[in-house]
């Protein structure tokens, strides 16, 4: 029973990431297959059309946004860990090592939005 808290703490988050992204593939599959029914009937597929259909255009600044979460996210686990620290003095430790990771994302993310800039074809 002791296992079983730690445990659901880990667990939880990776099925809730795992329910968003099996919705969003399913979402994506079911765009996927209008647009291949409306091409295949020969409908002449415009930007609003698209639009319509839900496909969103990647925003000015995706990268660098979702870089800052990441490390958010990674700061908050590492405040985590020193509150549980000041009881458990190995949970410190273990939560700085498993801040890395989002950490890490985040920063990457931060460099790919600054060194690559925005790629798009409209932009100035």
């Amino acid at each position: 029973m002791e296992m079983l808290i730690p445990l659901s703490a880990i667990l939880l988050p990776a099925i809730i990431i795992g329910i968003v992204f099996h919705y969003r593939s399913k979402n994506k599959r079911e765009i996927l297959e209008t647009v291949r029914v409306a091409a295949q009937g020969g409908t002449e597929l415009t930007p609003e059309i698209i639009r319509a259909l839900g496909v969103k255009d990647r925003r000015r600044g995706s990268e660098i946004r979702s870089g800052i979460i990441w490390i958010a996210v990674a700061l908050a686990c590492i405040v985590f860990g020193w509150s549980i620290g000041q009881y458990e003095e190995e949970a410190f430790r273990a939560f700085i090592g498993f801040a890395a990771f989002p950490g890490l994302i985040g920063l990457a993310l931060i460099g790919i939005g600054v060194f690559m800039g925005d790629t798009s074809d409209d932009a100035g």
